[in-house]
């Protein structure tokens, strides 16, 4: 067999999976695009008008009061998750019953559904009937109970607290996973060195799990600024749209505004926005951990 028959057999081999981009991803990504370039409505209609969507969201402040608002989301959930779900996954990294009992425990919450999840969040914090306003006043915290989705600082922490009790046992289970495959003759060498625990952790376990935190960290910031169903349903947008999202002010232009058109535009926006951000954050690390 010649090399252009054992090419052209290669192809037919991968013409499945070629299929499968082009009609799935390559198709609505070109859609999407055009739909952009036009002032297509969801009832119907519309007309090319080339990149004046493009301008009408650079001028569109509640598009960057969204942006902004999803940006100082990331920024703060991010953290939050990676170090609690490293120092949970330090907790449990053991295979003691006690500890394989404590991981599933964690990460229960994981397989609940999003909108769940922020159904029951959403009732822990009502300020009549919610357990948590409830256990503030019992402890002396709060004088009296407060309303936490009128205030757009109290709203976004509350949406936090919800998504971390949610998300970090999947976080937890990634850095288990990492901290467990470590060679146990490094670790047996350390200890002969004399290494304490906390330098066993700097030393050993933070460098060799640098790139399950770049996958977690990818995986936060990319859901993070994703971010639609936990404010649709614990805020909804309130106050004064102060708590929109980048996706929910997509949706409200979308399917509440029926400008279809301009929606499509302020996804191809954070579509480029988000591959900017991981490109980056990838090149970065790859920078560090060649130097």
């Amino acid at each position: 067999m010649n090399a252009v028959s054992r090419r052209y057999i290669g192809l037919l081999y991968a013409a499945p999976a070629i299929l499968f981009v082009l009609v799935f991803l390559v198709y609505p990504l070109g859609q999407l695009f055009y739909t952009s370039l036009t002032s297509a409505s969801l009832l119907g209609g519309g007309e090319f008008v080339g990149f004046k969507n493009y301008v009408k969201a650079w001028n569109d402040p509640q598009f960057w009061t969204s942006l902004l608002f999803t940006l100082k989301y990331t920024l703060y959930i991010t953290p939050i998750l990676m170090g609690l779900g490293f120092l949970l996954a330090l907790l449990t990294a053991e295979n003691s019953p006690l500890k394989k009992f404590t991981r599933g425990v964690l990460f229960l919450p994981v397989v609940i559904g999003l909108a769940t999840s922020s159904l029951l969040w959403f009732w822990l914090f009502d300020q009549q009937v919610g357990l948590v306003n409830q256990l503030l006043v019992d402890l002396h915290i709060l004088v009296r109970p407060i309303t936490w989705f009128t205030e757009p600082t109290l709203a976004l922490w509350a949406v936090i607290a919800s998504i971390v009790w949610k998300v970090v046992g999947f976080g937890m289970i990634l850095f288990v996973a990492s901290i467990q495959s470590i060679d146990q003759e490094i670790t047996e060498a350390a200890l002969i060195d004399g290494a304490g625990y906390w330098q066993r952790v700097r030393r050993i376990m933070l460098p060799l799990s640098y790139r399950t935190m770049l996958l977690a960290t990818l995986i936060s910031v990319i859901g993070s600024m994703l971010a639609f169903d936990q404010f649709f349903i614990m805020t909804g947008g309130n106050p004064r749209g102060q708590t929109f999202t980048s996706v929910y002010w997509i949706y409200q232009n979308s399917f509440i505004f029926f400008k279809l058109g301009y929606g499509a535009t302020l996804s191809i926006i954070l579509m480029v926005i988000i591959l900017v951000g991981a490109a980056a954050q990838i090149a970065l690390t790859r920078r560090r951990a060649t130097a």
